[in-house]
């Protein structure tokens, strides 16, 4: 059984939802991502999304843009955030890894190299923006051998048949886009999301994890009375651009947002 699923079983059992802070790996330095990932473990998250730095990466909004160019300048590829991640694991046997990226990179590594790499280093999912799931076969099969799951993207136009289609190809968890948009843009709409939410559950049992559109304690706690699981980047991402000459206090300001909003998801 994957890390994924076990996590979700265990929140599901205790009636809590998953906190999944998102930090682009190598951001503001390499040397900062690990105790980053295992501060946010202690302050009360669940899964870790580990972005994987690239220079065009469309999904995302100007905050976790500059973060990715901010990675690229201290040569965080691929293959370093796979290591990042080995060194984290090292430590913690216990929290789900997941790789959010694009899929250029595992295309220039190769699909078979990268997931080897990727159970190598003990990744639990792997997230990849731009890969449909009507094109992800060969991707998707290479890391189900390898017991790693292929999370796909539903935004708020997803068709019925494309709910469909990534419930039967991918594993782990469904990500919930909730504004149309990039990440960190546009105002959240809870009854928007409410009624998304009811239509997938329809015609998934994996557990839905909600994203693009959380600030603060108060959206959280929202968001997880709706979703199984609630997804934070560039929330997180601004504390660091603001504290680039101080990583320290970047770290102590995402640990109170993270606790503030563990806080509020479980009151």
């Amino acid at each position: 059984m994957s890390r994924l699923k076990t996590r979700f079983d265990e929140l599901a059992k205790a009636g809590r939802k998953a906190l999944i802070p998102f930090i682009t790996a190598g951001d503001p330095n390499p040397e900062f991502t690990v105790p980053m990932m295992h501060a946010m473990v202690e302050a009360g998250a669940d899964v870790i999304e580990l972005g994987v730095p690239f220079s065009d990466p469309m999904a995302d909004g100007p905050v976790i843009q500059r973060a990715s160019e901010r990675a690229l300048e201290q040569h965080t590829g691929l293959r370093k955030v796979l290591s990042l991640a080995a060194e984290f694991r090292k430590t913690d046997q216990n929290t789900p890894v997941v790789l959010m990226g694009y899929l250029n990179p595992i295309e220039i590594m190769g699909y078979e190299d990268f997931a080897n790499a990727a159970q190598r280093a003990e990744i639990d999912g792997v997230l990849t923006v731009d890969l449909p799931p009507e094109e992800a076969e060969e991707c998707v099969a290479l890391l189900k051998a390898r017991d790693i799951d292929q999370i796909f993207l539903l935004a708020p136009n997803s068709p019925v048949e494309r709910i469909k289609k990534m419930d039967a190809v991918g594993s782990g968890y469904l990500y919930y886009v909730s504004v149309k948009g990039v990440t960190g843009a546009g105002h959240l709409d809870t009854l928007d999301v409410e009624r998304k939410l009811a239509e997938i559950k329809q015609y998934t049992d994996l557990p839905v994890g909600v994203g693009f559109g959380v600030k603060d304690a108060e959206t959280a706690k929202t968001i997880a009375n709706l979703a199984d699981g609630v997804v934070v980047g560039s929330a997180f991402i601004s504390k660091i651009e603001a504290n680039l000459d101080n990583p320290e206090q970047a770290k102590i300001e995402i640990i109170d947002l993270i606790k503030s909003m563990r806080q509020a998801m479980d009151s």
